[in-house]
């Protein structure tokens, strides 16, 4: 028979261990925590609040708004806890559970933010068409397709986790669980759970990258197929904050997930980038830039006043 894990708990060693530094981390971890819950649900709700945002493409960005809520709440409160406390410690289920989440809500952005990459397409080829190809029902199964897509893959790598023993070091030098980090924790064979992280790698974020890729060449050569300088400017602009979501998520997310798993500073930092950050950016960089987002804020705070 195979052992059986012995190991309980793990212990996160992601930060630094001196209470001044982690007072000083902790109150950096909550303010950004608290402008990413602000900021997405300030989009969520004027998104929904204003008619002239019931667009496929205000449509996708609620629901991006929705998984970068989802996607720095698994993280960041158990973070927030164990700048606080002496043992900084999770158990493995917990670890494994987070480990999931991680990878479902990542890997449902990846999907969602190649379906925005697709909308931009056919506003930009085909704007005339625009309302009928990118109908109610097509952009419903989209978005349950990258949800339904991203937990599937989820599951596969974790149920294969799930035969991981862990029996001697408990030590993780991160600050949150990813499958990386585990396998040099355990005592049993990694090479399933390796393979399956590498074909879902493979096929999920890097097929996703690869389609958003071709997306914006396809967008290009329209853009530049567009006589006068006046509508080449207005179609970019309507992909710029779209392309700066994606350079932030897919710079730092594939960056870490491509280095050695080793715990150092520039692995913490691309996973504090794109799992901590990233989703406090995202409503800034899609308010900040985008003219009819700032007019319905401005329309809703006139009937406020």
């Amino acid at each position: 028979m195979r052992n059986h894990s012995v190991v309980s708990e793990f212990i996160l060693l992601g930060l630094s261990d001196e209470p001044q530094i982690q007072a000083l981390l902790f109150v950096l971890f909550l303010v950004i925590y608290l402008l990413t819950l602000m900021g997405n649900l300030t989009l969520l709700l004027v998104i929904r609040a204003d008619s002239h945002l019931h667009t496929p493409m205000y449509f996708f960005l609620g629901q991006l708004s929705f998984l970068d809520l989802c996607h720095s709440s698994v993280t960041v409160p158990k973070l927030l806890e164990n700048l606080l406390s002496e043992k900084k410690t999770i158990s493995v289920e917990g670890c494994l559970a987070q480990v999931f989440f991680v990878f479902a809500t990542g890997g449902t952005e990846s999907c969602l933010l190649t379906v925005m990459a697709y909308d931009r397409y056919v506003a930009i080829s085909s704007p005339l068409l625009y309302g009928q190809m990118m109908n109610r029902q097509l952009c419903m199964g989209l978005v349950w397709g990258s949800w339904s897509l991203a937990f599937l893959d989820a599951l596969i790598n974790i149920l294969v986790a799930l035969n991981l023993d862990f029996c001697g070091a408990q030590n993780i030098h991160h600050f949150s669980c990813e499958l990386p980090s585990l396998y040099p924790l355990s005592c049993s064979d990694v090479s399933a759970s390796f393979t399956a992280l590498l074909c879902s790698s493979l096929l999920h974020f890097f097929g996703n990258f690869l389609l958003i890729f071709f997306s914006y060449v396809r967008i290009l050569f329209t853009i530049l197929s567009i006589s006068s300088t006046s509508g080449r400017s207005k179609a970019f602009s309507t992909c710029s904050s779209h392309l700066t979501a994606v350079i932030f998520f897919y710079g730092s997310g594939l960056l870490r997930y491509l280095m050695p798993n080793s715990g150092s500073t520039q692995e913490l930092i691309f996973s504090f980038q794109y799992s901590v950050v990233t989703p406090m950016l995202n409503p800034l960089i899609y308010s900040l830039k985008n003219k009819e987002v700032k007019a319905a804020m401005r329309r809703i705070l006139g009937k406020l006043v």
